[in-house]
Protein backbone atom coordinates (compact mmCIF):
# COMPACT_ATOMS: atom_id res chain seq x y z
CA UNK A 1 0.00 0.00 0.00
CA UNK A 2 1.07 3.83 -0.96
CA UNK A 3 1.35 5.71 1.97
CA UNK A 4 -1.24 8.70 1.85
CA UNK A 5 1.41 11.53 2.31
CA UNK A 6 3.03 9.76 -0.93
CA UNK A 7 -0.01 10.37 -3.24
CA UNK A 8 -0.83 13.77 -1.83
CA UNK A 9 2.80 14.77 -2.75
CA UNK A 10 2.37 13.32 -6.12
CA UNK A 11 -0.63 15.05 -6.44
CA UNK A 12 0.91 18.51 -5.47
CA UNK A 13 3.79 17.93 -7.88
CA UNK A 14 1.77 17.37 -10.87
CA UNK A 15 -0.99 20.01 -10.39
CA UNK A 16 1.99 22.67 -9.97
CA UNK A 17 3.84 21.09 -13.08
CA UNK A 18 1.30 21.32 -15.53
CA UNK A 19 -0.51 24.24 -14.31
CA UNK A 20 2.84 25.47 -15.04
CA UNK A 21 2.96 24.08 -18.33
CA UNK A 22 -0.31 25.21 -19.43
CA UNK A 23 0.09 28.68 -18.23
CA UNK A 24 3.16 29.14 -19.87
CA UNK A 25 1.88 28.09 -23.61
CA UNK A 26 -0.77 30.26 -23.41
CA UNK A 27 1.83 32.91 -22.18
CA UNK A 28 4.14 32.04 -25.07
CA UNK A 29 0.88 31.93 -27.62
CA UNK A 30 -0.46 35.21 -26.80
CA UNK A 31 3.05 37.08 -27.14
CA UNK A 32 3.09 35.54 -30.66
CA UNK A 33 -0.09 36.92 -31.15
CA UNK A 34 -1.97 33.98 -31.55
CA UNK A 35 -4.93 34.26 -29.03
CA UNK A 36 -7.62 35.40 -31.18
CA UNK A 37 -10.10 32.54 -29.68
CA UNK A 38 -11.23 33.86 -26.25
CA UNK A 39 -11.23 30.88 -23.85
CA UNK A 40 -15.06 30.41 -24.12
CA UNK A 41 -14.58 30.35 -27.62
CA UNK A 42 -11.63 27.80 -27.91
CA UNK A 43 -13.68 25.75 -24.74
CA UNK A 44 -16.70 25.88 -26.86
CA UNK A 45 -15.03 24.53 -30.17
CA UNK A 46 -12.75 21.49 -29.15
CA UNK A 47 -16.28 20.29 -27.03
CA UNK A 48 -17.94 20.84 -30.00
CA UNK A 49 -15.20 18.61 -32.19
CA UNK A 50 -14.64 16.06 -29.48
CA UNK A 51 -18.44 15.59 -28.65
CA UNK A 52 -19.74 16.46 -32.10
CA UNK A 53 -22.84 18.42 -33.05
CA UNK A 54 -24.98 19.44 -30.13
CA UNK A 55 -27.68 22.34 -29.24
CA UNK A 56 -26.23 25.84 -27.67
CA UNK A 57 -28.24 24.93 -23.99
CA UNK A 58 -26.47 21.11 -23.60
CA UNK A 59 -23.17 22.93 -24.76
CA UNK A 60 -23.80 25.68 -22.13
CA UNK A 61 -24.59 22.52 -19.32
CA UNK A 62 -21.16 21.02 -20.74
CA UNK A 63 -19.34 24.16 -19.83
CA UNK A 64 -20.74 24.93 -16.64
CA UNK A 65 -22.40 28.62 -18.19
CA UNK A 66 -25.34 30.45 -18.56
CA UNK A 67 -27.59 29.54 -21.46
CA UNK A 68 -26.91 33.49 -22.14
CA UNK A 69 -23.16 33.12 -22.19
CA UNK A 70 -23.24 30.35 -24.51
CA UNK A 71 -25.41 31.98 -26.66
CA UNK A 72 -22.69 35.05 -26.99
CA UNK A 73 -20.00 32.68 -27.04
CA UNK A 74 -21.88 30.25 -30.40
CA UNK A 75 -22.50 34.23 -31.87
CA UNK A 76 -18.83 35.11 -32.13
CA UNK A 77 -17.51 31.59 -33.29
CA UNK A 78 -20.64 31.45 -36.00
CA UNK A 79 -19.97 34.96 -37.27
CA UNK A 80 -16.42 33.84 -37.81
CA UNK A 81 -18.00 30.71 -39.31
CA UNK A 82 -16.12 28.52 -37.30
CA UNK A 83 -19.38 26.52 -36.20
CA UNK A 84 -22.50 26.81 -37.83
CA UNK A 85 -25.92 25.78 -37.22
CA UNK A 86 -28.80 23.89 -38.16
CA UNK A 87 -32.32 23.00 -37.41
CA UNK A 88 -32.58 20.03 -35.10
CA UNK A 89 -33.65 17.25 -37.11
CA UNK A 90 -35.74 15.90 -33.92
CA UNK A 91 -36.97 19.22 -32.53
CA UNK A 92 -37.33 22.10 -35.64
CA UNK A 93 -37.91 24.96 -32.29
CA UNK A 94 -34.22 23.85 -31.86
CA UNK A 95 -31.06 24.26 -33.19
CA UNK A 96 -28.26 22.15 -33.33
CA UNK A 97 -24.46 23.48 -33.59
CA UNK A 98 -21.43 21.71 -34.98
CA UNK A 99 -17.81 23.15 -35.93
CA UNK A 100 -17.00 24.17 -39.44
CA UNK A 101 -14.12 22.83 -41.74
CA UNK A 102 -12.78 26.52 -40.96
CA UNK A 103 -13.42 25.59 -37.31
CA UNK A 104 -11.38 22.02 -37.32
CA UNK A 105 -8.63 23.91 -39.39
CA UNK A 106 -8.17 27.05 -36.58
CA UNK A 107 -8.23 23.52 -33.60
CA UNK A 108 -5.52 21.86 -36.04
CA UNK A 109 -3.34 24.96 -36.31
CA UNK A 110 -3.30 25.77 -32.65
CA UNK A 111 -2.45 22.11 -32.34
CA UNK A 112 0.02 22.23 -34.23
CA UNK A 113 1.64 25.36 -32.58
CA UNK A 114 1.77 24.14 -29.15
CA UNK A 115 2.93 20.96 -30.48
CA UNK A 116 5.74 22.60 -32.19
CA UNK A 117 6.58 24.76 -28.91
CA UNK A 118 6.89 22.21 -26.74
CA UNK A 119 8.50 19.69 -29.17
CA UNK A 120 11.31 22.85 -29.73
CA UNK A 121 11.49 22.74 -25.98
CA UNK A 122 11.99 19.33 -25.32
CA UNK A 123 15.32 19.06 -28.43
CA UNK A 124 16.46 22.08 -26.84
CA UNK A 125 16.94 20.86 -23.09
CA UNK A 126 16.08 17.34 -22.38
CA UNK A 127 17.98 14.13 -22.75
CA UNK A 128 17.59 10.96 -24.63
CA UNK A 129 16.83 9.28 -21.11
CA UNK A 130 14.60 12.38 -19.86
CA UNK A 131 12.89 11.97 -23.12
CA UNK A 132 11.62 8.55 -22.97
CA UNK A 133 10.60 9.43 -19.07
CA UNK A 134 8.72 12.11 -20.63
CA UNK A 135 7.09 9.37 -23.37
CA UNK A 136 6.34 6.76 -20.70
CA UNK A 137 4.43 9.46 -18.61
CA UNK A 138 2.09 10.51 -21.52
CA UNK A 139 -0.46 7.68 -21.52
CA UNK A 140 -0.33 7.74 -17.27
CA UNK A 141 -1.37 11.54 -17.43
CA UNK A 142 -4.03 10.67 -19.83
CA UNK A 143 -5.43 8.21 -18.18
CA UNK A 144 -5.42 10.35 -14.58
CA UNK A 145 -7.00 13.26 -16.31
CA UNK A 146 -9.85 10.40 -17.85
CA UNK A 147 -10.31 9.73 -13.88
CA UNK A 148 -11.02 12.69 -12.84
Amino acid sequence: MIPESDITGVAAALRDSIGLLRRRLRQVKAERGDGDLTLPESAALVRLDRGGPTTPSALARQEQISPQSMGATVAALEARRLVERQPDPHDGRRAVISVTEAGRQVLRDRRNAHTGLLAQALADGFTRAELDVLAAAAPLLERLAERL
